[in-house]
């Protein structure tokens, strides 16, 4: 193989590609990133339940496939001299020539890695803005804990042209609808995609559209050269829906920025999983933290309420994550009682709010 690319489409392809190698891979080979010199360049990762594949343009004077030390070329890669890059094989070395600088690397037998799994079939695509929005609004809510992979997943379900996601840990639900436009008509697909893979792909994403594809209890996702596949978990998940409808007695309506603020302010007082107290009352809401042996904090935001005055505290983190998912200036607050789960959610207009996030509050000493 003999390619020369430049050097900084390679190291933006390279990192992107190196972003799912396991820190312990099973074998060896798992740690490397395949290299193929064809009509394009493309470089490749793969784990088993997560393959990523970047497109890059060329020059391919020999075509030809390597498999490199993965994490060791995103390093050099990145830190090479602003000049095109030449990669070429010779025997068991691979030689990366940059300006003056030249490293051989010795490479990994590239038939032990293994085959990438095919992309399904695209059932639609979505604008790149839309999705980042939406998987960063829901994924906050995801469990960390791969003792239950329920909870490490993002719930898809798809309906004609309509796409709900959701996810929850146990202590809060994060969902979100959007409208997309599907390959056909009257396509209907549930799913339950590991967060952490949607959280990389909307990172990644530089614009355009996105191809989402599934089958075979693999979903994947394309957009500019790019493309990733993700084993899927099991479909269990809980009627969330159901969770976030209720009658709610109380709800008081907040400008998300200036509350969000006082928040991140009046936290700064407040102990490792200790709450953060709300005091709703007529045109304020009064934030309170502290009180140990660090100190105490207040602070007091302009909120228009309707129903009764009520104190209700919650998790800082878990009340910023749910009202930084707010997209619009004013923020709703539903609530029945000290001790029940609030939501929070866009102030609705004429239609149904698309971003909903139902959060525990916790009991108050």
């Amino acid at each position: 193989m003999k390619i020369r690319v430049n050097r900084d489409v390679l190291a933006e392809a390279v990192a992107w590609a190196a972003r799912i190698l396991p820190s312990r891979p099973v074998v060896p080979v798992l740690s490397g990133l395949l290299l193929e010199a064809g009509e394009e360049l493309t470089v490749s990762a793969f784990d088993y339940d997560v393959s990523a594949r970047a497109a890059i343009d060329a020059d391919v004077a020999e075509e030809g496939r390597v498999l490199i030390p993965g994490r060791l070329l995103a390093e050099i890669s990145r830190s090479l001299p602003a000049d095109d890059v030449e990669i070429v094989t010779e025997g068991a070395e691979a030689v990366l020539t940059c300006g003056s600088a030249e490293f051989g690397l010795i490479t990994m037998p590239v038939e032990d890695f293994p085959t990438l799994p095919t992309m399904p079939p695209s059932i639609g695509a979505i604008g790149g803005g839309v999705f980042a929005s939406a998987v960063g609004q829901v994924a906050p809510a995801a469990s960390r804990d791969d003792t239950l992979p329920m909870l490490t997943g993002i719930r898809v379900d798809i309906e004609g042209e309509s796409v709900a996601m959701a996810a929850t840990d146990r202590y809060r639900i994060a969902a979100r609808d959007f409208a997309w436009r599907p390959a056909a008509p009257g396509v209907a697909v549930s799913a339950m995609v590991p967060a952490r893979v949607l959280v990389e792909v909307a990172k990644s994403l530089r614009g355009g559209e996105v191809s989402i594809a599934m089958g075979d209890g693999v979903a994947g996702f394309e957009s500019v050269g790019r493309s990733t596949t993700v084993r899927l978990l099991d479909e269990q998940f809980i009627d969330y829906r159901a969770r976030l409808t209720s009658d709610w007695s109380i709800r008081a309506d907040v400008a998300v920025a200036p509350f969000v603020g006082a928040i991140k302010r009046v936290a700064l007082v407040a102990e490792r999983n200790t709450a953060i107290r709300l005091s709703f009352s007529q045109g304020q809401v009064l934030i309170q933290a502290g009180g140990g042996d660090i100190g105490r904090g207040a602070e007091v935001v302009p909120c228009e309420l309707r129903g009764d005055d009520i104190q209700i505290a919650f998790q800082s983190q878990f009340l910023l994550d749910g009202l930084t998912g707010i997209e619009s200036d004013l923020a709703r607050i539903n609530m029945e009682s000290p001790t029940r789960p609030a939501l929070i959610q866009d102030v609705p207009g004429d239609a149904e709010p698309a971003f909903r996030y139902l959060v525990m509050s916790l009991r108050q000493t």
